[in-house]
């Protein structure tokens, strides 16, 4: 009798921990444990990007970081299950610096592809937005069309940006004739100091005008001085980084078929600049 009750007492406890084994959710870490495949591993993205640029990249009036490229490096961050994307904000001008000393592992800032950046880091392939870089003038100001116009004359510009790309390979070609006025990145004063007379122009792609001139204070002048692919930026010769660009580059194409890229920019930009056609 003894005997018989221990062994029934045993199945009912042995038939119980079996009914709870059956509830139990197999997460990575439990199927770990039983032999079935270890939890994936997701690899720590630091994204470079500023602050000071307008609908782009730029803190709103809650505090919070977001823009054009923010929101875009969000989406994509949603889509890439191998990968965890981190923000990190810094002036523009460290960006570069920032990428090739390992402290950020991506630049998202409208980054055009240039020849020069071309020599020394990585671009993804495929585009989020194509600029037309214009020169940008006082309203009332019909004497300037061209660079040569601005002969003698103070041009503002961003140290290590594409737009001072342009203006510095114009000197080098004509004997400095432009005085180039260097800023820290920000474009919040653009405007005044071209409105103020401190400066006679800057350059600026086609769509940034109205995100910085709402006032309508400014025009662009004259036909585009040069179009370029909006890309992100890499390491480059860096085979972990190349796999990250071809990944970005996949959520890219699929932003773009699905219409969310498109309606990013026409969010932000006011207008669809996604693409060379438009």
């Amino acid at each position: 009798m003894k005997k018989w009750f221990v062994s029934s007492i045993a199945l009912v406890l042995a038939l119980t921990l079996a009914g709870c084994g059956s509830n139990t959710k197999n997460t990575g870490e439990n199927a770990g444990a039983a032999g079935g495949d270890a939890p994936k591993a997701v690899t720590k993205i630091v994204v470079g990007t500023g602050t000071q640029f307008p609908n782009v990249c730029f803190i709103d009036e809650n505090g919070k970081l977001t823009g054009f490229d923010v929101e875009l490096v969000r989406e994509i961050d949603k889509r890439l299950e191998d990968y965890e994307f981190d923000i990190q904000t810094m002036e523009f001008t460290n960006l570069l610096l920032s990428l090739e000393t390992k402290k950020i592992d991506l630049i998202a800032h409208e980054m055009e592809k240039n020849p020069e950046r071309e020599q020394k880091y990585l671009f993804n392939k495929e585009p989020y937005a194509h600029w037309r870089n214009k020169i940008v003038v006082a309203k009332g100001n019909d004497s300037v069309q061209s660079l040569a116009d601005l002969k003698g004359k103070k041009v503002l510009t961003t140290a290590t940006s594409a737009a001072a790309t342009i203006l510095e390979n114009y000197n080098k070609e004509n004997n400095n004739a432009l005085n180039l006025v260097y800023q820290n990145g920000g474009a919040n004063d653009s405007v005044a100091q071209v409105t103020t007379g401190r400066v006679e122009a800057f350059l600026a792609a086609d769509f940034t005008l109205s995100l910085i001139d709402p006032k309508q204070e400014l025009k662009t002048v004259g036909p585009a001085l040069s179009e370029a692919d909006i890309l992100f930026m890499f390491r480059k010769d860096d085979p972990d980084q190349q796999k990250l660009s071809d990944a970005v580059d996949e959520v890219i194409k699929e932003l773009k078929a699905d219409g969310t890229l498109a309606k990013l920019s026409s969010e932000w930009l006011g207008d669809d600049f996604t693409s060379e056609e438009k």
